[in-house]
């Protein structure tokens, strides 16, 4: 019997190590106060009694690891939730969103996951479910974004026309899409239904065909990713 309660008064003392911020939580005090009952009763010769008082001590030692394992898994599950959050609002912030359509759908699927899971208090899943959306991303980076608009230059030097332009991987990276060129821009063309017609220095719109990202100007010195669209 005393070995029993030795046992019982030592997992207390584990357990508070183990998670200190939760050691005052009702069931280790109960079974602090029935721990020593069982001592006090044991001294007294009172067997029977120690004994009721040893069971009560460890049914309410193992219900408060429930609740010390319980409040940890919902402090892991929130801080990677938390952190899964940030992540995508990163993400979304360097416009991860046109740049990595696939990964950031299927990151924020993850996190509506997440999230509901951790509203019905199922920490295990919500931890997994932020977990992923943290791996899916792992390898989102800020890019320099593809060019909105390009400066013609002269044919003689550089053959710019709808063709070559559009097959440059700064646009599309492919000249037979070179009609998307030339329709948002057939307006600014000295005859608008000739597209064999563009003139150096005209101001050229890059549309987006598949919702990425674009901005400013093309820049020669700049080092672009190429298109991947299509």
């Amino acid at each position: 019997m005393k070995k029993i309660i030795t046992c019982i008064a030592a997992a207390l003392v584990a357990a508070t190590v183990f998670a200190a911020s939760y050691k005052n939580n009702t069931y280790q005090k109960l079974a602090r106060e029935y721990t020593i009952k069982a001592e006090k009763a044991l001294d007294a010769g009172e067997y029977a009694l120690a004994e009721e008082y040893a069971a009560k001590a460890k049914e309410n030692a193992d219900l408060s690891d429930q609740y010390i394992n319980h409040m940890l898994a919902k402090e892991n599950a929130e801080k990677n939730l938390n952190l899964a959050k940030n992540r995508v609002a990163f993400v979304e912030s360097i416009h991860g969103k046109e740049n990595y359509p696939i990964a950031y759908e299927a990151a924020t699927k993850a996190l509506a996951q997440a999230e509901a899971a951790f509203a019905k208090e199922d920490w295990d899943n919500a931890n997994a479910y932020a977990l992923q959306v943290l791996d899916i991303l792992a390898e989102v980076k800020e890019i320099t974004p593809l060019p909105k608009y390009y400066v013609v230059r002269p044919w003689a030097t550089d053959r710019d026309c709808f063709w070559n332009i559009s097959g440059r991987p700064y646009v599309y990276n492919n000249p037979y899409l070179w009609e998307n060129l030339y329709e948002a821009n057939k307006q600014a063309l000295p005859k608008p239904n000739d597209p064999n017609l563009i003139l150096p220095g005209m101001k050229m719109e890059i549309p987006s065909l598949t919702g990425e990202y674009r901005d400013g100007t093309y820049n020669p010195k700049t080092e672009y990713e190429p298109y991947k669209g299509r």
